[in-house]
């Protein structure tokens, strides 16, 4: 039943989303010290969520939130703009820890839609 609500769907994407962006993460941290590392980057979830469905659906006014599959958000890697060391190296150690912590919220947020969601729908059950 909860796998056709659109709410799960989006909470489960956010979620998946949030480990390869922490993924990518661990990855430029593990490679502080390497020489000519390009550090790489994944978008935040909301931005690829509004860029995805703002060129494939419709709304008819602008508070209105479309509705589709969000498992097959696309997940893009890009190169760091950093400016890189004398080594060649783009990773930012600050800039990692700081995306790290965004990356948990992320993930955090994911959770607590699934959760709250799955309180909505034990109390219109009447299973509390």
């Amino acid at each position: 039943m909860h796998q056709s609500l659109d709410l799960f769907q989006t909470a489960h994407a956010m979620a998946r989303h949030a480990g390869a962006r922490q993924a990518i993460v661990a990855q430029n941290i593990a490679n502080a010290d390497t020489p000519g590392y390009q550090a790489k980057h994944i978008a935040p979830f909301a931005d690829v969520f509004r860029d995805d469905a703002g060129s494939s659906l419709k709304t008819t006014r602008n508070g209105h939130m479309a509705t589709a599959d969000h498992h097959g958000l696309p997940v893009t890697v890009t190169a760091s703009t950093a400016e890189p060391s004398p080594n060649g190296n783009t990773v930012s150690i600050e800039e990692e820890m700081m995306n790290s912590v965004a990356v948990s919220r992320e993930h955090n947020r994911a959770l607590t839609i699934y959760r709250h969601t799955m309180t909505i729908l034990r109390t219109s059950l009447g299973r509390n």
